[in-house]
């Protein structure tokens, strides 16, 4: 799941990407800032690295299952920290225009996410993170095309060497595979168009979002559209799944139902367990 350029994911970022002003002043400021990306750094390198494992390595097959997982995950995390902090910043309603911009940006997000996914089972990583370094280029591009920005000529002839040297990259790369670098240039374009999209719902003054609520209306957004997608092109994801979900909403059910007390230690337990359960099933599945 390549999502470098996933801004949503840090509460303190601005439309551009960049730290707030206001959290940045001071030492403290500075500091939480520091920590914020070196964890965005930390997260989005440690996804990218397991996801080419899981699917290169280790032989997962299903890419649009695995970005559903990544999705539900963040949509509950975002709950979470919406429950958090709902008292202190209550949350309008979308409007109309704001809520077809959040879907079309869910939609092209999981695009990207899911071309990426499958990029990662035919291109070593160095190649992929090569061809996604032209987002820049995309960007540009999009950006005059949907929101009519322009740059100056100096910063168009500034990415003229970023495509040369991926083009240069893809003629001397042993392992290259041309259905890959198709998902990969797709990943790269897909990704561009979200930061414009994104740009455009934190920053503009008459439907602005700040990050952390867009994320929380985007990730449902993604789920719903996910899991249809892999019904329909990774049936057979369900079926190392099925089994070890009937235990997990056993526990949940339990909980709802008499009330008895939990530890995170607990349930960090038991979410370990699982795990190696579908590791196991897909050990035993890949042996026969």
């Amino acid at each position: 799941m390549r999502q470098q350029e996933d801004r949503a994911l840090l509460p303190t970022t601005t439309a551009a990407g960049g730290p707030d002003a206001a959290a940045a002043s001071g030492p403290s400021g500075r500091l939480r800032t520091a920590g914020l990306v070196a964890a965005w750094y930390a997260s989005n390198i440690g996804v990218l690295l397991l996801n080419k494992y899981l699917l290169s390595v280790y032989g997962f097959r299903y890419p649009v299952f695995l970005t559903a997982c990544h999705m539900s995950a963040s949509a509950l995390l975002s709950s979470a920290f919406a429950a958090a902090t709902s008292s202190s910043s209550p949350r309008r309603p979308l409007s109309r225009g704001q809520a077809a911009r959040v879907a079309v940006l869910g939609a092209v997000f999981c695009g990207s996410v899911v071309a990426g996914n499958v990029s990662l089972r035919y291109l070593p990583v160095s190649f992929n993170q090569a061809v996604g370094a032209t987002t820049p280029f995309f960007t540009a591009l999009i950006a005059y095309a949907v929101a009519g920005r322009r740059e100056a000529r100096a910063t168009y002839a500034a990415l003229l060497p970023v495509v040369a040297g991926v083009v240069i990259a893809t003629g001397g790369e042993p392992s290259f595979h041309l259905f890959g670098f198709i998902m990969c240039v797709g990943a790269t374009a897909g990704r561009a168009l979200k930061t414009v999209l994104q740009g455009i719902l934190l920053s503009s003054e008459e439907e602005k979002l700040n990050s952390m609520d867009l994320l929380w209306y985007m990730a449902p957004v993604a789920v719903v559209l996910l899991v249809p997608a892999t019904l329909m092109m990774e049936p057979d994801a369900l079926g190392t799944v099925l089994g070890n979900a009937k235990g997990a909403v056993a526990v949940v059910v339990s909980i709802l139902i008499f009330k008895n007390p939990v530890t995170v230690m607990g349930m960090l337990g038991y979410g370990v367990t699982i795990a190696g359960v579908v590791l196991y099933g897909e050990a035993k599945k890949r042996s026969k």
